[in-house]
């Protein structure tokens, strides 16, 4: 099942793609169904609060008509930066299965954890490594597709 899950976050980061944006997504289950999708949208909204771990946290909220996502779990393709495991933590996921670490900016693992190091309110679970490969590759084309286009098109 997680292998399942965590292809449709890929089919989220896919759709950032698209929209050259980083390819991050996210989805939130609740019950073994799917209950938000969402994916990276920062440059498109020019907001840098439009991650995916967040847009799929509102999604999900709305859905169930509060903040409290009891018994919800968060698949995302990329380790969560400090705000999206901040925001993970006050929304009371129950555990968050990441693709690729984030060696620059994670705080599920890389950089730090806030799921493990500190002492919140509420206590995430965490699993990593989650069709790693994929998640690792995706961001790597996209980078490298990205650096050809500044380029004029030339290998980089």
């Amino acid at each position: 099942m997680k292998e399942y899950f965590m292809k449709q976050a890929l089919k989220e980061a896919e759709k950032a793609y698209k929209k050259l944006e980083v390819p991050v997504g996210a989805i939130i289950v609740k019950d073994g169904k799917i209950i938000a999708r969402a994916h990276n949208q920062k440059e498109t909204k020019t907001d840098t609060t439009k991650h995916a771990e967040i847009l799929a946290i509102q999604k999900a909220s709305k859905k169930l008509k509060s903040w409290r996502l009891i018994d919800c779990e968060m698949y995302v393709t990329l380790e969560p930066c400090t705000m999206c495991a901040g925001a993970i933590i006050n929304s009371r996921i129950k555990k968050v299965y990441v693709g690729a670490l984030d060696e620059k900016t994670g705080a599920v693992g890389s950089v730090l954890n806030l799921f493990d190091d500190y002492t919140f309110n509420h206590k995430v679970e965490s699993e990593t490594g989650v069709l790693k490969k994929e998640c690792e590759d995706i961001l790597k084309t996209f980078f490298k597709d990205l650096r050809k286009m500044k380029n004029g098109g030339k290998n980089v």
